[in-house]
C-alpha cells in the first residue's frame, strides 16, 4: 500500500449515507418496497449490498439491464416516495460531530459528500450540525454518474478547490470511486461490508464506528496538528 506524507492532504471528504447517518438499512428496505411495486421481489440482503451506488446504477446492477430500461425511472421516483416516511428514524451515528469537529480543528477543510436528493441531505445535515461544520457538501445535482464512478468525489474536490483529499466512506463503492482517483481512503463497518471486502475494494485502515475514528485519528492521514481552530473551524481568540 502506497505510504504518504500526511502534509501533503489538505482536504477531507466524509460519504454521509452510512458513515455519518445511519440510513442503509432504510434505503434497503425502501428499494425493496419499490421493486414490490411492480411484482418484483428481490432479496434484501441483495439489495443492501448495492446500498451506496446511486440509483442509476443499482437498479440495473441488482435487477439486470432490461428492467432499468423498462422500469429504472418509475423505480427511483417509487423509491423516493417509500424512502419518504423513514426520514424521521434516521439517526447520526455516535460521535460525529465531535469527529468532524477534530479533523476540521487539525487543518483540513472539510467536504460531506453524497448523491442524494438535496432535500435529503439538508434533512441529514441538519442531524448533527453538518452546515456549521463542513465548508461544502454535495447531492445529486453534483454529478451525472454515481459511485462507483468517481464524479462525486471530483465534484467534492472541486467545490473547495481542493488539491488532495482523504475519503472516509463505508461502502465498497466508495472506496472502488476513490481508487480510481488515487484517492487514500478509510472505512467504518457501519455500511455492513467485511473488514476484508473493504480493504480489498481500497480502504487503507477499516474502523468499528465513527466514535473509533476519532479515537484513532492520530493513526490515520488526518493525523495533521491540530490548529488553533475553534469546534466550527473558526480560529480561537
Amino acid at each position: 500500500m502506497a505510504e504518504y506524507d500526511t502534509a501533503m492532504f489538505d482536504t477531507a471528504i466524509f460519504d454521509i449515507d452510512g458513515t455519518l447517518v445511519d440510513t442503509n438499512y432504510h434505503h434497503a428496505l425502501a428499494w425493496f418496497r419499490a421493486f414490490r411495486r411492480h411484482d418484483l421481489t428481490l432479496p434484501v440482503w441483495r439489495l443492501h449490498r448495492a446500498i451506496g451506488m446511486g440509483g442509476d446504477q443499482l437498479v440495473p446492477a441488482v435487477a439486470g439491464d432490461d428492467v432499468e430500461r423498462r422500469l429504472g425511472e418509475q423505480l427511483r421516483a417509487d423509491w423516493a416516495e417509500e424512502f419518504e416516511p423513514l426520514l424521521g428514524e434516521i439517526q447520526p451515528f455516535a460521535c460525529v460531530r465531535e469527529l468532524l469537529g477534530d479533523v476540521r480543528r487539525r487543518g483540513f477543510t472539510l467536504v460531506l459528500a453524497s448523491s442524494g436528493k438535496a432535500e435529503h441531505v439538508d434533512h441529514y445535515l441538519g442531524l448533527f450540525d453538518g452546515t456549521e461544520l463542513a465548508e461544502a457538501w454535495t447531492t445529486s445535482a453534483d454529478v451525472e454518474r454515481t459511485k462507483p464512478e468517481p464524479d462525486l468525489l471530483q465534484a467534492a474536490l472541486e467545490k473547495v478547490a481542493g488539491c488532495s483529499a482523504v475519503l472516509v466512506g463505508d461502502s465498497v463503492w466508495d472506496f472502488e470511486a476513490a481508487a480510481r482517483l488515487g484517492v487514500p481512503a478509510y472505512a467504518v463497518r457501519s455500511g455492513g461490508f467485511s473488514d476484508d471486502e473493504l480493504r480489498a475494494a481500497g480502504a487503507r485502515e477499516v474502523f468499528e464506528s465513527p466514535a473509533q475514528l476519532l479515537e484513532r485519528l492520530d493513526q490515520t492521514l488526518l493525523a495533521k496538528g491540530a490548529s488553533t481552530l475553534g469546534p466550527a473551524g473558526r480560529t480561537d481568540a
